[in-house]
């Protein structure tokens, strides 16, 4: 696995990157095909956020979705221990339900025994633990997957198409990290999400989505 070390505004000592190789070790335990980490390390250097100072972001390109985390602290070695807590915790997240998935698959190939003992076909699949959509507009649905304790909470919100710099808005008075929108111009699935100072971030799907009055 390749460990890359970045700097911006900032120089990367030595010592700085081999402790990153010794700190990021464990990440090939819980992501073993897991190619490349890339470490941005970022320097702020305006003396009113100094306790927030150095910006450390890790992120795991593997076979599947890219894992990210990110820290900040006065000091880059405190901004790296946090983010890589952060990361090791997402990667065992990810790692468990891939268990998880895998043991369920096994589970539904068994074949079912009956009291007699005979075999009458493989085990039908638990319909109940599928995720459904919800129907009813901002009405929360729990759902659990399978045997896990993983619990999927889903709400329908009613919406019309809005600019990004409106999607910004309602983000930031609602207090959350993300939000998902429509883009008026475009008619495109979107989420705006905060990234770090007073920088947002936007992804687009590349599709148009049907409004309803």
């Amino acid at each position: 696995m390749e460990i890359v070390v970045v700097g911006r505004h900032t120089e990367v000592p030595a010592r700085f990157r081999r402790h990153v190789e010794d700190k990021l070790g464990k990440v090939t335990q819980l992501a073993p095909y897991a190619q490349r980490v890339d470490v941005e390390v970022t320097h702020e250097p305006n003396p009113r956020q100094a306790a927030s100072s150095e910006r450390i972001e890790l992120t795991v390109r593997d076979r599947g979705p890219v894992v990210r985390a990110e820290a900040s602290a006065s000091d880059a070695y405190a901004a790296l221990d946090v983010a890589t807590t952060k990361l090791i915790e997402r990667l065992r997240r990810a790692h468990d339900r891939r268990k998880d998935r895998s043991h369920r698959r096994e589970a539904k190939a068994l074949p079912v025994l009956e009291p007699d003992g005979l075999v009458t076909g493989s085990a039908e699949p638990d319909h109940e633990s599928r995720i459904t959509a919800p129907t009813e507009p901002d009405v929360a649905v729990e759902s659990q997957l399978g045997d896990s304790p993983v619990i999927v909470r889903q709400k329908v919100h009613k919406t019309s198409p809005v600019t990004v710099e409106d999607a910004i808005d309602e983000m930031e008075l609602a207090g959350h990290p993300f939000y998902l929108f429509i883009e008026a111009e475009t008619r495109q699935p979107a989420v705006v999400y905060h990234r770090h100072g007073w920088t947002y971030g936007v992804i687009r799907l590349d599709a148009q989505a049907e409004t309803r009055d």
